[in-house]
Formats: C-alpha cells, sequence, structure tokens
C-alpha cells in the first residue's frame, strides 16, 4: 500500500487535535481545581502515601503526568511541598496516567463518543462566554474532552488497517520477531514517540490504536508502553534544564523512578506478559497474543500499564528518601552564588493564578532574608578599620545591591505575567500587595548601599566615630535587626495569621531612638564635642536607618492590610 504525504499530515493533524484536547481540558480543570490544590497539598505531610493518592487523583483528572510533574515542581518551588514528598506525588502521577490507557480502551473503543463530541461542544460553548471564570474553566473543561475524542477517532480512521494492508506486517516482521532485541528495539521506539508528540498519554492513545488495528503484537505494543514511561521522563527533564536546582531535582527524581521500573520488567518481560495473558483469558475469555483477537489487545495492555506502575510504586515507596538523597547529590546547589538567583519562580507561568501568587510570596521572602544581610555589612563597615577589609565588606554590599535590584525586576515580571492572565479580583489585589512589599524590600538595600557609601567616604577622610556615636549606632542597628526579624516571620508564614502590634511596637521603639539621639547629637554639635562632618555622616545614618524602619513596617501593613 502506498501511504501518501497527505495521509502522514492527516494522522499527525489527528494526533494534534488529541493533544490540542488533552491540553485544553487539563488547563480547564487546573483553573477550575486550583484554588482548592492548595488547600489539598498543604493537608499532606510527610506521608508518602497521601503523596501518592495526590499525584494519582491529580493525574487522573488533567490525563497528563507531564502536567503534574510541572504541577508538582511549581508546588514544591512554592514550599508546598518537599523534595520527598514530591518524590511521593510523582509515584501516584505514574499510577494516574493510566487511566487514560482504561478511559480509551473502555470508553473509545467501545463506545463511539465521537458521534457525542458535537453535543458535548455545544453545552460547552456557552460556559466560554459566561460571566464568572469558574463557568469559562468549566467550559474548556468540556470542549477539550470533546476534541481529545474526536482526535482519537480521527486517528483511529487515520492508522493503516493491517488486514487490508498486510504489506505492513512485512515492514514490521522484520523488528518484532527478534526476541529480546525487538523488545528493547520497541521501548525505544515508544521513547522517542513521546518524545515527538510530548506526551505519554497521546503516545499511549496511539501505542491502543496501533494495536487495536493490528499493526503491532501485543509484545511489542507493551514494549512500547516501557519506552513510554522513560520519554516523558526525558520530556521532564528537557523541560528542567532551563529550570532551577529544585525542578531538576524532581526530574532527575522521575527519571530514576521509571527507569528503575523499566529495567526490572524488562527482565521479567516476558514471564508478566505470560501472567497478563492468564489473567485475560481467565477473566475476559481471550487472548491479546491470538492475532485474531485484536479486540483484546487495548484491555490488556490497560492492564500491563496498570499493574507495571503500581507494582513499580510498591517496590519503591519505600526508598523515598534515598532517591531524594541521591538526586540531592546529582543536582548540586550552585554554592554562594546561588542563594542570590530566583529559586522558587521558575520559567513557566502555571495556569492557577494562586501558585504562581505562591512562589512569588516564597521568592520575596528570601528577597527579604537578603536585604537583612546587608544591615549586617553596613554594621561591620562602621566598625572596621582596615582598608583592606572595608574594600572587600564594600565589594559585598554593592554586590548585593546589584542582585536585589535584579530580582526586584525579575519578580516585577513574573507578577506583571501572572496578573496578564484570567484572574480574580482577589488575586489581583494580592499581586498588587506583593509589587509593593517587593519594592520596598529593594528600597530598602538601596539605602543601605548609600549608607555604605557615606561610611567609606568618612573613612577615606579619616574622620572616625566617637565611642558614642559608635554605641548609638549599634543600638539602632539592633532595633532595626530585630524588625527585620519580624518582617522575615511574617513573610514567611500563612499571611492570614500575621498582626501589625508587633510590627508597630518596633516601629515605634524605632523612632523614639532617632528622636532622642538627634537631640542628644545636637547638644553635643553645641557644645563643640563632636566633629562636624563626622557628625554630619552619623545624624544621616540614623535618618537613614529611620527610614529603613519605614519601609520594614511597609512590608507587614502590606500583608496585614491588603492580603
Amino acid at each position: 500500500m502506498n501511504i501518501s504525504v497527505f495521509d502522514i499530515l492527516t494522522m499527525i493533524g489527528a494526533l494534534g487535535f488529541f493533544i490540542y484536547g488533552m491540553k485544553v481540558m487539563s488547563e480547564g480543570i487546573q483553573k477550575v481545581a486550583g484554588s482548592k490544590m492548595r488547600q489539598i497539598l498543604s493537608a499532606m505531610t510527610s506521608n508518602r502515601f497521601k503523596g501518592i493518592l495526590t499525584g494519582f487523583l491529580i493525574t487522573s483528572l488533567v490525563q497528563s503526568s507531564s502536567a503534574t510533574t510541572v504541577m508538582v515542581v511549581s508546588f514544591v518551588n512554592a514550599g508546598l511541598l518537599s523534595l520527598i514528598e514530591s518524590i511521593g506525588v510523582i509515584m501516584g502521577a505514574n499510577i494516574g496516567t493510566t487511566i487514560t490507557a482504561w478511559l480509551i480502551s473502555i470508553v473509545g473503543f467501545k463506545v463511539k463518543i465521537g458521534s457525542f463530541a458535537l453535543p458535548i461542544i455545544a453545552f460547552g460553548l456557552p460556559l466560554l462566554f459566561a460571566g464568572k471564570s469558574k463557568y469559562r474553566s468549566w467550559g474548556e473543561v468540556l470542549i477539550g474532552f470533546a476534541l481529545l475524542f474526536i482526535g482519537l477517532s480521527e486517528l483511529k480512521e487515520s492508522v493503516p488497517d493491517l488486514r487490508s494492508n498486510p504489506e505492513i506486517l512485512e515492514f514490521l516482521s522484520g523488528y518484532a520477531d527478534m526476541g529480546f532485541l525487538s523488545v528493547l528495539i520497541f521501548v525505544g521506539i515508544g521513547t522517542l514517540i513521546t518524545i515527538a508528540v510530548q506526551s505519554s498519554s497521546a503516545a499511549m492513545a496511539l501505542t491502543l490504536v496501533m494495536s487495536y488495528n493490528g499493526w503491532i503484537p501485543f509484545e511489542m505494543a507493551a514494549a512500547m508502553v516501557l519506552g513510554e514511561n522513560i520519554g516523558t521522563t526525558i520530556t521532564a527533564n528537557l523541560a528542567a534544564l532551563i529550570g532551577n536546582v529544585h525542578a531538576k531535582r524532581a526530574a532527575r527524581a522521575h527519571l530514576i523512578f521509571n527507569m528503575f521500573g523499566v529495567v526490572w520488567m524488562v527482565i521479567l518481560f516476558f514471564p508478566f506478559l505470560k501472567m497478563i495473558n492468564m489473567y485475560m483469558m481467565e477473566f475476559q475469555g481471550v487472548s491479546p497474543m491470538d492475532p485474531s483477537q485484536p479486540e483484546s489487545i487495548p484491555i490488556a495492555l490497560s492492564v500491563f500499564h496498570s499493574s507495571f506502575n503500581i507494582i513499580n510504586v510498591l517496590l519503591l515507596v519505600g526508598f523515598v528518601k534515598p532517591i531524594a538523597a541521591i538526586v540531592t547529590k546529582m543536582v548540586k546547589s550552585s554554592g554562594e552564588d546561588d542563594e542570590y538567583h530566583l529559586e522558587f519562580i521558575g520559567n513557566v507561568i502555571i495556569q492557577t493564578p494562586d501558585i504562581s501568587i505562591l512562589e512569588a510570596r516564597k521568592e520575596i521572602c528570601k528577597f527579604g532574608n537578603i536585604t537583612t544581610k546587608m544591615s549586617e555589612f553596613v554594621q561591620t563597615l562602621i566598625v572596621k578599620k582596615k582598608e583592606k577589609k572595608r574594600r572587600k565588606l564594600m565589594d559585598r554590599i554593592q554586590k548585593h545591591e546589584e542582585i536585589t535590584d535584579r530580582v526586584e525586576v525579575e519578580i516585577a515580571n513574573f507578577l506583571a505575567k501572572v496578573a496578564e492572565g484570567n484572574i480574580s479580583e482577589s488575586s489581583s489585589v494580592k499581586i498588587q500587595s506583593l509589587l509593593s512589599i517587593n519594592n520596598d524590600l529593594e528600597r530598602i538595600a538601596d539605602i543601605f548601599f548609600q549608607m555604605s557609601l557615606n561610611v567609606q567616604k568618612k573613612n577615606e577622610s579619616n574622620l572616625w566615630f566617637t565611642d558614642q556615636q559608635t554605641e548609638n549606632l549599634m543600638e539602632k542597628f539592633k532595633l532595626v535587626d530585630e524588625a527585620f526579624e519580624i518582617m522575615d516571620l511574617n513573610l514567611d508564614m500563612d499571611y492570614a495569621k500575621v498582626r501589625l502590634t508587633g510590627a508597630q511596637n518596633k516601629e515605634k521603639e524605632i523612632n523614639a531612638k532617632r528622636s532622642q539621639f538627634r537631640k542628644e547629637h545636637l547638644k553635643k554639635i553645641a557644645k563643640g564635642e563632636y566633629d562636624i562632618l563626622s557628625g554630619m555622616i552619623y545624624i544621616d545614618l540614623i535618618a537613614s536607618l529611620e527610614k529603613v524602619g519605614d519601609h520594614i513596617i511597609n512590608v507587614t501593613e502590606a500583608i496585614t492590610e491588603k492580603i
């Protein structure tokens, strides 16, 4: 049989229809469930079995283990999951992705759901124009579901039929009758197909259609399923190349888990398939290994896919901590500088604004820690008299100031992109408040940098503070550091639980000290006890610390009043 370019394009188009439908449905479900996902995941502790169940449920809903893996990475970045907990969710995702095979096997091949697709779209279309975003998201779910099965129906029609085109068997027979080598070849084919279509669910659908039409035998279809388990991890690892350290570790954990499963299954491949065949003959009365009964292959593949993933989870569920330790060693932090790169914000904007906002909150919390360190650097600069040490301190302060400039811009850009999406009024208010906090933290860094320049200018002029001035400055710094401690604690906790009282009390103490030191300073200047030039720098530093205190209280006010 001659297959034209048009036939190939038709098959690719049908596959694209399937993938696009799955994408629309997946994104719609993420939007519908997004606000609840935080509640679900925050209820998880270190119980890995709850994590497995959560991964299973999420993947069963979105019909894509890759989408679940991306979400898991975002949850880790947002601080909702630890690496260990995320591995449990990934394990559950591997079981959840088998639901696709069952859905297609039971519904896609037994019921002509393609005939119901247009009525489903008819229900979903009006919802797309609804006023509430939740209804619009449900419209996307329905339309995506319909498009998915339209694509599957077209895919079934576009794949060549072996019975009317026997020459295809001759082409495949050269690869399917080579024993164990054939298994490895079709594992590789499954891997490549999954990488090509960027979805293990789509690759599974293609495998089911090919085997159902008799294009490939059951054994080779099972081998392709194993390859799809590898392919989906390669996709995740390619995506993680531009991600942060957490993304890379989660992707490596997925790779280790799936590769281990494929290795032991390849070793036990033929005995395991005999068990599947025995099960099918006992409970279904058909054999997937019988070429005359191709209709049994989709169910048999679904049994194989599910049992393989469930057994693999049972084998490795007790080794979650060792896997986490391995991937931590594989993907090491890049040292001190890594602390100053965006760590919680990834390159992908998650469809659920709540999750993106959580990521930004964690990044802003880290931003607060950076500005807190600058206070320590300036204090050390004031008391150090050796030029070499002062120069090193100035370099560190300048580096931190440059870092804060960059971090502020990147966080602001990230939040701006989130705001461009379809967000609620509540999310919009949260984003505005986070932008305000982001700006206050950057202003704190600017003030500290300017303070360091003033101190360095004084030192270069051989002007020195008196012991009393130094003592007063350190006392004022101590109050500011205590305010920082309150601020950092507030940034790292549930914003709904933050109270303004502690921060306000500390701000009052800072203001009172400012007034006290200023009065004392003016009296000593009048008496000639202070050098005029060093005194000007001293009182300027006191005023600058007052400004820092103002920005610190602004942060807590933004948390308590606007979020």
